[in-house]
């Protein structure tokens, strides 16, 4: 099905964004992963629901940051886009991360791991 491409291809996409890290910030890599990331998103929850989450008007700073982030590294500065993405990603998904955490934390069964999960789980709140 059309969800299971957009896995593989997000998938792709986070592997040349690492891939595109490790070799100092190269911006054709880093590019092509975004670009990877972004087609998966949108293959896996639709093009509807894909652009309703980026421009919803309380993540529009996130959006910003994070869709600019990309244009500058397409522009090939890699360095200031991916922070800049990072934050926005940071930013557009951070009603995110207490419920990973949450799921990280009952998977788990090493007694630090899930305390750590379970302390990083109470410190967000859901957004």
């Amino acid at each position: 099905s059309l969800a299971k491409i957009g896995v593989g291809i997000t998938g792709f996409g986070v592997f040349f964004i690492l891939f595109g890290i490790l070799l100092y910030f190269d911006s054709v890599l880093l590019a092509f992963g975004n670009l990877l990331f972004l087609t998966g998103l949108s293959f896996i929850i639709g093009l509807r629901r894909t652009f309703s989450f980026f421009f919803q008007r309380h993540k529009l700073k996130g959006t910003s940051f994070f869709l600019g982030g990309v244009a500058i590294v397409l522009l090939r500065w890699p360095l200031l886009g991916m922070l800049l993405e990072t934050y926005g990603f940071f930013s557009l998904f951070k009603g995110f991360f207490p419920v990973a955490f949450g799921f990280l934390s009952n998977s788990s069964n090493i007694p630090f791991l899930s305390a750590l999960f379970r302390r990083l789980q109470g410190t967000s709140s859901m957004v």
